[in-house]
């Protein structure tokens, strides 16, 4: 089957080879032929090596397909299911299983690190996350394929499968928001636009999609922002907003310390700021012990929306059938396999909101 490799971080670049195969499905196991992979901010860091991935590698982590194979002791799903790929499927044993936060559960992707899911060549190749979307067929453990409803578009499916779980979890998971709040958003890409989406359905008063790109920002007012500013601007608009008290809620959608400050600059005393973007290893946010203690804020970090995806996926959905979750308008742009790499440049260029490959 065809497959984008990325050999090495050096490289770069992504290669289109016709010779991958996939390992397994082994027990408990399931075999998905990828029909729809978004392409999103995490593939871009992982290309860079802003998160880890064993080489060579195969992308992709948000996806939707249909159920090719199944391996032993796997029985309630069957060839030709459609399904939702989780790349963070929970083990149930765990201790974050156990304490009901299926969210924090590693043990797949840490064995994915270990097991290579694919062959190029004849020789190992590891799946990003223990999947690895951007290949025309993948493994996954039971637990990370999602059944869903044959009707539901696979290109919709595959961005629940990501970035719109973590931005709406974000806001209605982990910060939980009251009606009426006011929220800020740093950072409007696709988990940005869908954490004011969030915010929307959550009732917040107002809602800033604050972002160094304008477009992102006009979009953002598409999809709930009540208000759309520059960075530089975002203090300004507090006032006037909050007469300068800062906002109930603000949430951190980027991974970088400067915006994670701002973040915490834009939320008032006593208010929260939650951290969804994925940031670097090597970098560092200082807070110092008096702010922390004094200014009274809470601090959340927001893995994947704190999701369960066995029963936020069809929450997602059900918003979406029923016209109260945008997913169709955040698809900027469908591309094929063979034009991953500008996809992925277009997205580091902050140029689009979501690619979607189509696998057909």
């Amino acid at each position: 089957m065809r497959g984008a490799v990325l050999n090495s971080i050096e490289d770069a670049r992504l290669v289109i080879r016709d010779d991958v195969a996939v390992v397994g499905p082994g027990a408990d196991e399931v075999l998905i032929g990828i029909r729809a992979a978004g392409v999103c901010h995490s593939d871009l860091s992982a290309r860079t090596g802003g998160l880890p991935l064993p080489m060579p590698g195969i992308l992709g982590h948000e996806a939707s397909g249909e159920v090719v194979a199944v391996g032993d002791g796997v029985t309630d799903l069957a060839p030709g299911d459609h399904v939702i790929a989780s790349w963070l499927p929970p083990c149930g044993t765990c201790a974050p299983c156990r304490h009901g936060q299926p969210y924090l559960c590693f043990t797949h992707m840490v064995a994915s690190y270990a097991s290579p899911r694919f062959l190029v060549g004849g020789a190992p190749a590891y799946g990003m996350a223990g999947c690895g979307a951007f290949a025309e067929q993948m493994v996954v453990p039971r637990s990370g394929a999602v059944k869903i409803a044959a009707d539901v578009p696979f290109e919709i499916a595959a961005l629940v499968g990501c970035g719109v779980m973590t931005g709406v979890g974000a806001v209605i998971n982990t910060a939980r928001i009251e009606p009426g709040s006011t929220v800020a958003v740093v950072g409007c890409g696709g988990v940005g636009i869908s954490a004011i989406q969030g915010a929307r359905l959550a009732g917040a008063a107002a809602i800033v999609a604050v972002d160094i790109n304008e477009a992102k920002r006009e979009l953002a007012r598409r999809f709930g922002a009540t208000h759309a500013v520059h960075p530089d601007g975002l203090a300004a608009l507090g006032r006037e907003i909050t007469g300068g008290d800062g906002v109930d809620y603000a949430f951190e959608v980027v991974g970088l310390p400067q915006t994670i400050r701002a973040a915490w600059k834009a939320a008032r005393r006593g208010g929260t700021v939650v951290i969804v973007g994925a940031g670097r290893a090597d970098q560092t946010v200082e807070f110092t012990p008096s702010e922390l203690l004094f200014d009274g804020k809470r601090l959340l970090p927001s893995l994947y929306g704190s999701a369960d995806v066995r029963r936020d996926y069809h929450r997602l959905l059900d918003l979406w059938r029923a016209g109260r979750l945008d997913l169709a308008g955040m698809i900027t742009q469908r591309v094929t396999l063979e034009q991953v790499n500008e996809a992925l440049d277009a997205l580091g260029q902050g140029d689009v909101i979501r690619q979607v490959i189509d696998f057909g």
